[in-house]
């Protein structure tokens, strides 16, 4: 009766969160047995809780009539941490491990869509969308402007490019955001993009869908009826009541999804797509909210990643004597660098590790965003951050002079979007 009762309750708590497909559709009949698995998943881990909860219940009764002494309990307790104290110590070396292996993303070089609400009025409708369904506003949230989407509906919106035209997708392309998360129980945010094949049709689409604890996805093979579906649990990796960041790369026919600069999608064959919406779903009080959106042409090459990346340090270094990268990111206003940044940083590692003479004066440039008193130490403290992380690496820093350069050497013009996203760079410059 207990798991009936709880069964039901999950199922109405949850049912909102996946949109209603139709049975004609192979793929998207997938898509729901992949939800399914999620919402099962669920009913378990409530169940054990309550077990665990009524099995402890019974244990202090049990206690109290029989005399039981609680420091004999509690040393028992304690020879069990003891004794899986080490495994966990090794799990935990695994996963950093792990996530270091995982964190290969690189971001296009050539923007063709790009939106952190700058200049929007506050309540309107982002100008650079268009609305497919209910209602999305500009909001500030955490100092952020936002775009902010209704609460309790299924709101989905896409960019607004080349006058609606639906068919921008390049054929390798990385698409990227910053996403709100929301640790309430009662207040869950989820989010779903959906990544169609053909404006009129939701065939051969990829769904992927992810909130506050899982990720799952159904992704459409090329030139066939086939997918692939599976999914993940971010459980560790969001950071709760707090920003965190999307990030997707295609080449041809491999996709990759990264949250929080971690893989957590690694799909080898998959159906190209048109066009992309982003959606969230259901909740009365849900609070989402995305900024800082990125589509852009270009990213890593397929296959050969190792070899392929460092050829272009090298090549940039023998070239022209400095390597200059945009794909070091940093928090907003910080000299904090982002999860992502790291694949770019380790690029650089292997390179002097292998150059072990080089001497690199690291360059920190800003656009023009703000006045030279914040500039001007901004940048010099992100150079200093990003020589901290290569000597974090095993790089000698004696190699190393860090150099805030501001916003006094541009690149591109700053009045522009895609000029400032130019201009805030990181240049290793051979000494």
């Amino acid at each position: 009766m207990k798991k009936f009762i709880v069964a039901c309750i999950v199922l109405v708590s949850v049912t909102g969160f996946f949109n209603a497909v139709s049975a004609q559709s192979i793929l998207e009949r997938a898509a729901q047995r992949a939800r399914d698995r999620i919402v099962n998943r669920t009913e378990q881990k409530i169940d054990e809780a309550i077990d665990n909860t009524i099995d402890k219940g019974f244990d202090a009764v049990e206690d109290a009539v029989k005399g039981n002494n609680d420091s004999d309990r509690t040393d028992s307790r304690s020879r069990v941490d003891a004794d899986v104290a080490n495994p966990g110590e090794e799990k935990q070396l695994e996963s950093v491990d792990a996530a270091s292996v995982k964190n290969d993303f690189v971001r296009g070089d050539v923007i063709m869509f790009e939106d952190n609400l700058e200049n929007e009025q506050m309540g309107e409708f982002p100008s650079k969308w268009d609305l497919i369904s209910n209602n999305a506003e500009v909001a500030r949230l955490n100092g952020r402007m936002a775009i902010k989407f209704e609460h309790g509906s299924d709101t989905k919106i896409t960019p607004l490019l080349e006058n609606g035209n639906k068919k921008y997708l390049p054929e390798v392309f990385t698409l990227e955001f910053d996403y709100f998360i929301t640790g309430q129980d009662d207040h869950v945010s989820r989010y779903h993009i959906d990544f169609l094949a053909d404006e009129n049709s939701s065939d051969g689409y990829w769904s992927i869908y992810f909130g506050n604890g899982d990720l799952g996805y159904v992704v459409s093979k090329p030139n066939s009826d086939d997918y692939v579906e599976g999914g993940t649990s971010l459980e560790g990796n969001h950071k709760l009541n707090g920003w965190n960041h999307f990030a997707l790369s295609f080449n041809k026919r491999a996709l990759k999804v990264y949250i929080n600069g971690v893989r957590v999608m690694n799909i080898p064959n998959a159906n190209k797509p048109q066009w992309f919406t982003i959606n969230t779903e259901f909740w009365e009080d849900h609070i989402d909210y995305i900024t800082a959106i990125r589509l852009a042409k270009g990213g890593v090459e397929l296959y050969g990643r190792n070899a392929t990346d460092m050829s272009v340090v090298e090549k940039a270094i023998a070239e022209t004597g400095k390597f200059v990268t945009n794909n070091i990111l940093f928090e907003t206003g910080k000299a904090t660098l982002k999860p992502e940044s790291m694949a770019e940083i380790e690029k650089v590692a292997e390179y002097m590790k292998k150059n072990p003479s080089i001497r690199f004066e690291v360059r920190g440039h800003t656009d023009n965003q703000g006045s030279d008193a914040v500039n001007d130490p901004l940048s010099q403290q992100r150079a200093e951050a990003v020589v901290q992380a290569l000597a974090g690496l095993g790089v000698d820093d004696f190699n190393l002079k860090a150099v805030g350069k501001g916003s006094h050497e541009p690149v591109a013009d700053n009045s522009t979007e895609d000029g400032r996203a130019k201009n805030r760079r990181v240049e290793f410059v051979k000494h």
